[in-house]
């Protein structure tokens, strides 16, 4: 089915719908073919909503004249005297001047008035054709196309058809000399031609109305599809805010608390005279505000750490645990239950997910937990690669712990990696943090 565009307005809905499933009929299937092309727009207009008359008018034009000049030519032949050809030709000129001042307005704007109007001339003029010169009855051919063409509903298409069916019949009857023999000759064939006559415009209707309803069916899915598309780019939005909102906290945050507190410690240094231990807290400033600033431009080139791009994830990992026991002064150790090159092997995903899990653990240990030692362990197992931090700090209850932004962004970062995590605790007795990742290993 075309999808209609632009401005349709002036043409009723019901109208706009192509009758893309029409069968072939020998008859009226010039006419099916008109109307198929009404019911679309012309989208070589930008939208304004003209319907395509170029081809359109050409093809009606076609069927109406032709048919009515050879109504009028056969009518000279048929030698009807000089008053009835004089009522028939002025006959013929109405109707043609009706079809094109009032019939094509009202196929184009489809205005009540101007339908009726016409309609009601073409059914009493095709009465009056017929009843001078009964061979011109295949004029109900048009007629009947163009009443079916025009109405609003079905109830209007078969009371106009009726009254098509009773004008002719009357023509022809009168024609005949008003005799019971005329009649019953006539009758069939007017019974015949209401029959097929209504038939044809029910089905017509009946195509109409499915080919609508398929319309609307179309716009409900792609209106569906549309709302589809915006919930998942809203989604992909929140999540792209998700991720960058924990790469933040577990980068940029956790490297701006450490030049807090060793710049704190600086501080205490100067104002005891210690010149040596300030200088290497503010070495050990440069540092970490260096490592920031490189992750910085990295949150914008990508997400993958800096470290893990010129190192394996077991350098990082020392690395951070070495960096952590200097501005703490707490004992970290990292503990491999695995071979480097599985480590190595792991996909670049996994590695940040473990990285990022170590790095929040130390930054809750800095905050909350008071501990002297930490032990961080990385190994393999059956369910996948785990990496484990345990501290020996004061532990909470996590019940009834809220856990904060970093334990949460933990969470669903490992969660959005198919893994998951477990907390155990108690207070006075240090805290255990393991995450667990299904590990697959990266295409080489």
């Amino acid at each position: 089915m075309n999808e209609v565009t632009g401005t349709t307005s002036s043409l009723p809905d019901r109208r706009r719908t192509e009758l893309s499933d029409a069968p072939s009929w020998t008859g009226p299937r010039v006419w099916i073919l008109m109307w198929r092309k009404i019911g679309r727009v012309d989208r070589s207009r930008g939208g304004a909503g003209q319907p395509i008359w170029t081809r359109t008018l050409i093809g009606w034009h076609v069927v109406f004249w032709v048919l009515l000049g050879m109504t009028l030519a056969l009518s000279f032949l048929g030698h009807l005297g000089t008053a009835r050809q004089l009522v028939f030709t002025g006959t013929v000129v109405v109707l043609g001047a009706a079809y094109q001042f009032i019939g094509l307005r009202a196929m184009t704007s489809r205005s009540a008035v101007p339908s009726y109007a016409y309609r009601l001339v073409l059914i009493a003029c095709l009465t009056v054709l017929i009843g001078v010169y009964p061979q011109s009855v295949f004029l109900m051919f048009i007629a009947s196309a163009q009443i079916w063409l025009l109405c609003a509903d079905i109830r209007e298409g078969i009371g106009l058809s009726l009254l098509l069916v009773l004008g002719v019949g009357t023509a022809q009857l009168w024609s005949a000399g008003w005799g019971w023999t005329a009649f019953w000759e006539i009758l069939p064939w007017m019974l015949v031609s209401l029959v097929v006559s209504l038939l044809f415009g029910i089905w017509i209707e009946k195509v109409i109305t499915q080919s609508q309803q398929r319309a609307e069916l179309i716009d409900q899915l792609e209106s569906a599809r549309d709302e589809l598309a915006e919930a998942h780019h809203s989604a992909g939005v929140m999540a792209e805010r998700e991720r960058m909102a924990r790469e933040i906290h577990d980068t940029l945050a956790q490297g701006m608390t450490s030049i807090v507190m060793l710049a704190q410690a600086a501080t205490v240094e100067l104002a005891r005279g210690g010149s040596d231990g300030a200088a290497a807290r503010l070495a050990a400033i440069e540092d970490t505000a260096r490592e920031n600033l490189a992750e910085a431009r990295a949150l914008v080139a990508a997400f993958t750490p800096v470290a893990l791009s010129e190192a394996t994830l077991t350098e990082v990992l020392r690395r951070q645990a070495e960096r952590f026991a200097a501005e703490t002064g707490v004992d970290v150790q990292v503990s491999l239950d695995m071979p480097d090159d599985e480590v190595a092997a792991l996909p670049q995903a996994q590695q940040v997910v473990l990285l990022r899990s170590a790095q929040e653990a130390l930054a809750n240990v800095r905050k909350h937990a008071a501990a002297t030692q930490v032990l961080i362990t990385l190994g393999l197992s059956d369910g996948g690669v785990w990496i484990e931090i345990c501290d020996d700090g004061s532990g909470f209850t996590p019940g009834s712990a809220s856990g904060g932004f970093g334990l949460n962004a933990m969470r669903g970062r490992v969660e959005e990696s198919g893994g998951s995590v477990q907390v155990e605790s108690s207070p006075g007795r240090g805290t255990r943090v393991q995450v667990l990742i299904p590990a697959v290993q990266e295409d080489v």
